[in-house]
């Protein structure tokens, strides 16, 4: 003997669940006088023969012709209602869906009106609400039993990243400018999006952008321009990386070490003409680079100038202040470079 369904009804326990069928695997027998009970946040929708019969709200409907009167047209009254017929009942949750994540889950290349081309992630919220039952179970639920938030994330998420780099390609905006334009973004993606929610028998009712991020390789060339900016004066920091090079060269620990391969009078007479030469470059663009010294000069009588040396010890205090070099190396080194400006006789 068949089971009779006498009463339908269900209580969304996960609060994730946008439709559940009932009975979940195929249909069921009902007669007339069946109870199905709809809560307050839901919408069921009668099925019979795959067709959709009728939309019931919230409340007690017992199945007549009174409550459904297109039944009246395919079941026979000749058994007076007696006979089960098989139905089925779906129900759509019609609250709403709050906090749905959505990201890229690649990055976008992003045409930058500063940096040129940027790879970005993006991240943020949205919210949706079932507004047409009918076309939402016919169109995208189809003949499963449960359907779920976790069952439509994929495909959201594939038309919000779509339609967020069309929208941002529209605007040429910096990515120096977007942290600044969240809010303008996410309104203009609302209206981008409504249609194709629409489309499904859903509306968005909100959309938020909570954070535009560079890629590592971004955030790399953005630090490297903001240090460009802060140098100012490329020759000024040209002479410093060159006196630092020679400082590291001659600090370097051991007797086999770089520094006691090159000595401390070879190196700085290398920085020296290094700084020189790019001083020299930049002030005069088409003359010619001067040559690379054939030899390093000696300590003990290299063709060091008093200017040359002084760089040498300024440079010397900047390492020393910025913690680069052991107090030691700084009181070993600093010495050598006043007993060289003393037989100078600074």
């Amino acid at each position: 003997m068949p089971r009779i369904i006498d009463v339908i009804e269900f209580p969304d326990e996960t609060g994730r669940e946008l439709v559940k069928r009932l009975p979940e695997y195929g249909p069921g027998d009902f007669r007339y006088g069946s109870q199905v009970i709809v809560r307050e946040s839901q919408t069921a929708v009668f099925f019979r023969d795959g067709k959709a019969l009728d939309v019931l709200g919230p409340g007690r409907h017992t199945i007549s012709t009174a409550n459904i009167p297109i039944l009246a047209t395919l079941i026979g009254l000749a058994t007076s209602g007696k006979t089960p017929f098989p139905a089925e009942v779906v129900f759509v949750s019609m609250r709403q869906f709050l906090d749905q994540k959505w990201g890229t889950p690649e990055p976008i290349v992003f045409r930058d009106s500063e940096l040129g081309m940027a790879r970005l992630r993006a991240f943020g919220t949205y919210g949706y609400q079932i507004k047409n039952p009918g076309t939402f179970v016919t169109r995208i639920v189809g003949q499963r039993g449960i359907f779920t938030t976790t069952q439509v994330e994929n495909y959201f998420r594939s038309i919000i990243v779509q339609k967020f780099t069309d929208y941002l390609g529209e605007q040429k905006l910096s990515l120096f400018d977007l942290p600044s334009r969240y809010n303008e973004i996410s309104m203009g993606l609302t209206e981008h999006l409504a249609e194709d929610f629409d489309a499904i028998g859903l509306r968005l009712m909100a959309f938020y952008v909570t954070a535009i991020t560079p890629t590592e390789e971004t955030a790399k060339a953005i630090d490297e321009r903001a240090a460009m900016g802060a140098i100012g004066d490329m020759n000024a920091y040209m002479k410093f990386k060159a006196a630092r090079a020679l400082g590291d060269a001659a600090a370097a620990p051991g007797e086999g070490g770089a520094g006691a391969g090159l000595g401390l009078g070879a190196g700085i007479g290398l920085g020296a003409g290094l700084a020189g030469a790019i001083q020299q470059a930049f002030q005069q663009p088409q003359a010619a680079p001067a040559p690379a010294p054939a030899s390093a000069p000696a300590p003990s009588g290299g063709p060091l100038t008093r200017e040359q040396i002084q760089e040498a010890i300024d440079a010397l205090d900047l390492r020393f202040s910025k913690g680069e070099i052991s107090e030691e190396t700084y009181n070993r080194l600093m010495k050598k470079w006043e007993d060289r400006l003393k037989e100078m006789g600074a």
